[in-house]
């Protein structure tokens, strides 16, 4: 029991001192090694030191390189920029001395000028005195003379010019003779033979409109289909179209009667459509007529484009095509508008061609020389200005502008194929069966009947029917009540009395028609 408790003793002891030496150790231990990071902190400040120093040296040393080059640079600017103002000195001394220069001769030449100016002025008197002095001489030797001959000297002036004056007309009236006579046996001889040569080139169509085309049927009894209950398919169609249609005992045929040719064609298109179809009946009518002015508007078109190729015209614009195709449908005193222009523009072809000329636009200026009347509306200009006006809009050269505008002496001629189109249009008129005067005059005339009821308020359309003795009026019936219809038929009646001339009398009649129309759905 002892010897166990004295070895727990021991061991306690033991254990005590060891602890205690181990804390002894640890402490010198722990001490070197503090003194060990010590000394490596001091190593590691002593390297970052090192290290900073020799970045600071380098950054000097860089830094001194750049002041030294800058402060080359800067210096080599500073030279640079002396240089240039010391040349600019240089120039401003050198401007300076041509300036001295300049003032110095300027100064010598008015001194100069100067004592030339003193020179001339003396020069001048003496000159005017001794123009004073011939003067007196002169005039003493005129008077001299007017006392020998008993003439003054104006009329001894007037005398020598009045027979220098009758001597040159005696030469140039001979001269003038010789020149005419000659010029008169050879160009009429050149003229006539250019014109018969150019004629008979030039294949002609007697192409004479007049009022009434006929409209063919196969049966009698597509008559009755035409006319309709009580007449109510004739009434209809000539009400939407502006023509007479006469339906008699003329076999196998209507007659359609109008002096609009554009009128006439679009009422026989749609009798042949309506024909085709069976289905004849007022409100058939009206679109069968509405439909038929739009293809004619695109066969006028088509006929303005088919007469340019066959031309071999180039380049006109669309609008004057149009202008072209509706001559198709207009008349010069009875003459066809499109054939006349195309006879016109051979012609001219053909004389240019053998005067040298152009025969391209000698060509293009016939054809275009009428386009003034193709326009419906009205124009207070001649049709040479307003054809003129018309090519002068879309782009048509000098040349066929002045033809067009000269070719009835409306304004004065500036080239040499004016000549051209006014003799070659005098020609395809004048030729034997070309035109006939009576039917210009009475398309005029009902052509003003129609314009004269148009220019009352209410009027819609107007139609001039029956060779002009009945105008036919639609009015608006919103606008013009049945009271009023009956005094705008008197107001215009009155108005024809007074301002036209016809043979015969007029019958006047105003239809106001009512239509109420709606849609079941």
């Amino acid at each position: 029991m002892e010897t166990i408790l004295y070895i727990i003793v021991t061991a306690i002891i033991t254990s005590g001192i060891g602890i205690y030496v181990g804390k002894i150790i640890y402490s010198k231990v722990a001490l070197r090694h503090e003194e060990e990071a010590i000394e490596k902190s001091k190593l590691i400040v002593k390297e970052a030191e090192l290290q900073g120093e020799k970045v600071k040296n380098n950054k000097i040393l860089e830094a001194k390189e750049q002041f030294i080059k800058l402060k080359a640079e800067f210096e080599e600017e500073a030279n640079k920029k002396k240089n240039i103002i010391l040349q600019n000195e240089q120039k401003l001394k050198q401007r300076e001395q041509t300036i001295s220069k300049t003032i110095e001769q300027n100064q010598r030449k008015e001194a100069e000028l100067e004592s030339m100016k003193e020179n001339v002025s003396a020069q001048i008197e003496i000159v005017a005195k001794r123009k004073e002095e011939a003067e007196k001489v002169l005039a003493q030797q005129v008077s001299r003379l007017e006392k020998v001959a008993n003439l003054t000297a104006e009329e001894a002036k007037n005398q020598i010019i009045d027979a220098l004056k009758e001597e040159a007309k005696t030469k140039a009236s001979s001269y003038i003779k010789d020149i005419v006579d000659e010029a008169k046996l050879t160009a009429t001889k050149e003229a006539k033979k250019i014109i018969i040569e150019t004629i008979q080139r030039t294949a002609s169509e007697t192409a004479v409109e007049n009022c009434v085309s006929i409209f063919n049927i196969e049966s009698e009894d597509i008559k009755g289909k035409i006319i309709g209950r009580e007449g109510r398919n004739i009434r209809a169609l000539e009400a939407a179209t502006g023509v007479e249609i006469i339906v008699d005992d003329t076999p196998d045929a209507i007659v359609i009667s109008g002096f609009d040719p554009v009128r006439r064609e679009v009422a026989r298109l749609s009798l042949h459509r309506l024909v085709q179809d069976g289905r004849i009946h007022p409100a058939r009518i009206e679109e069968i007529v509405a439909k038929t002015f739009k293809n004619i508007e695109e066969e006028i078109i088509e006929i303005g484009e088919r007469t340019v190729i066959d031309l071999g015209i180039h380049g006109l614009h669309p609008e004057l095509i149009k202008y072209v195709g509706r001559m198709r449908f207009r008349s010069s005193y009875g003459q066809n508008l499109l054939q006349h222009s195309r006879e016109v523009a051979k012609l001219c072809s053909a004389m240019a061609s053998e005067l040298g000329l152009n025969p391209k636009v000698a060509k293009r200026a016939g054809l275009l020389h009428d386009i003034g009347k193709v326009p419906t509306e009205e124009s207070e200009l001649p049709h040479a200005i307003l054809g003129m006006e018309i090519a002068k809009k879309f782009k048509e050269s000098s040349e066929v502008c002045n033809a067009i505008g000269a070719h009835h002496d409306e304004i004065e001629m500036t080239s040499m194929i004016s000549p051209i189109i006014q003799i070659c249009d005098a020609i395809s008129g004048s030729r034997p069966g070309a035109r006939r005067e009576m039917m210009e005059s009475y398309m005029k005339r009902l052509k003003e009947l129609e314009n004269l009821a148009l220019s009352f308020d209410g009027v819609t359309k107007c139609f001039a029917i029956q060779a002009g003795r009945e105008l036919r009026i639609m009015v608006d019936a919103e606008n013009v009540t049945d009271e009023k219809a009956g005094i705008l038929s008197f107001d215009i009646s009155k108005k024809i009395e007074n301002d036209m001339q016809y043979p015969g009398q007029i019958k006047v009649t105003v239809i106001r028609e009512m239509r109420a129309v709606s849609f079941a759905k």
